[in-house]
């Protein structure tokens, strides 16, 4: 299955706060906005891929609850970053200052912001390359470290600020390194 794209008209431009209206009468689509002006449609995960992330959210969440040094997000949270793109990553994470920065009013919208650490993960329907390209717009909107998880391949695929991505092959574990100190995501139940 193919991701779906509208093309919106050059001369017609998306506020925020349409994209707002929209995603609310919406509730039950993933929707996205690219930079460049496209809608960005995303089809329900399957099972394998529903019980993949919440078991990555389980274990991010689990970590976060012990560390207290910040603020973990599902995939339904779209964050609106610096270069006005609306994104919504499989988990994500925000350092608790950055989070106590914004407003109440930001808080309860998208927040204006890109998260600290984040994960996408692979379904069958998404095009390996169109989840690089989206971890690339990631790190240069201000990512630290994301993960690219292609239980397909069986591989990972890490992205850190200013270095090139590494590939790991069947990995067991993951580490949080310094941006998330003593996470350790236990990959058993992914691949």
């Amino acid at each position: 299955m193919k991701i779906s794209t509208i093309q919106i008209p050059p001369n017609l431009k998306i506020t925020q706060e349409q994209f707002a209206k929209l995603a609310a009468v919406n509730r039950d689509a993933r929707l996205e906005l690219t930079a460049t002006g496209e809608l960005v449609i995303m089809p329900p995960t399957g099972g394998n891929t529903g019980r993949r992330n919440i078991d990555i959210c389980f274990q991010l969440e689990a970590w976060n609850r012990k560390a207290k040094l910040g603020i973990v997000f599902d995939s339904s949270t779209a964050f609106r970053l610096p270069n006005r793109a609306n994104k919504s990553p499989d988990a994500a994470w925000i350092e608790q200052t950055k989070w106590d920065s914004l407003s109440a009013q930001e808080k309860d919208s998208f927040p204006p912001l890109c998260p600290d650490f984040l994960i996408e993960l692979r379904s069958k329907t998404d095009s390996l390359q169109s989840l690089q390209e989206k971890m690339e717009e990631y790190l240069d909107n201000g990512l630290l470290l994301g993960w690219l998880i292609d239980p397909q391949n069986k591989q990972v695929l890490i992205y850190r600020s200013q270095e090139p991505f590494e590939i790991l092959a069947n990995p067991d574990t993951l580490s949080g390194e310094e941006v998330l100190p003593g996470f350790c995501l236990n990959l058993k139940n992914i691949f």
